[in-house]
């Protein structure tokens, strides 16, 4: 039995990648997982590799803030919309109104893995997103009636 790929007290397992010449491991080159806010443009929203590098590709990073920004407004919309129809069947609303509650926590919990990358450009577009869409959809700016009996067909978003 060959013994020189096994570390000492290991019970047989093989030994760890080989360090580089700063003393660190190297595998396959990532990108570091933050845990506090930072600010850059080097960042991985949602996707692996999305928006991808920078330098490579700068648009790239402005499509991803503007892509968590239109879903933020989104969330919000979908909070304050009103598409089932007075009138319509119990089921057939109760059906549109799952569907709509399926898709604004889908979009709501997309938001909340970006802002998760703690890059803090990220997360001011995210809130600025859901500050514009309350404004545009929610605040009594732009209804005709003061106060409303029901704004939505959703209940409000709960933590």
């Amino acid at each position: 039995m060959d013994h020189g790929h096994d570390m000492p007290g290991t019970g047989g397992m093989a030994a760890p990648p080989p360090m580089n010449n700063t003393g660190m491991m190297h595998h396959h080159k990532m990108m570091m997982m933050h845990m506090t806010f930072f600010w850059g443009k080097s960042a991985e929203i949602l996707f692996s590799s999305w928006p991808g590098s920078f330098e490579k590709r700068p648009y790239m990073y402005f499509v991803a803030l503007l892509f968590v920004f239109v879903l933020s407004i989104l969330v919000e919309w979908l909070s304050h919309c009103r598409l089932i129809k007075p009138g319509s069947g119990p089921v057939a609303a109760g059906l549109v109104q799952t569907l709509l509650h399926a898709l604004r926590v889908g979009l709501a919990y997309m938001v909340m893995l970006a802002v998760m990358s703690f890059n803090g450009s990220v997360f001011l577009v995210a809130v600025a997103g859901q500050t514009l869409g309350f404004f545009l959809f929610g605040s009594r700016v732009f209804k005709k009636t003061h106060p409303p009996t029901e704004t939505s067909d959703l209940p409000p978003m709960s933590c």
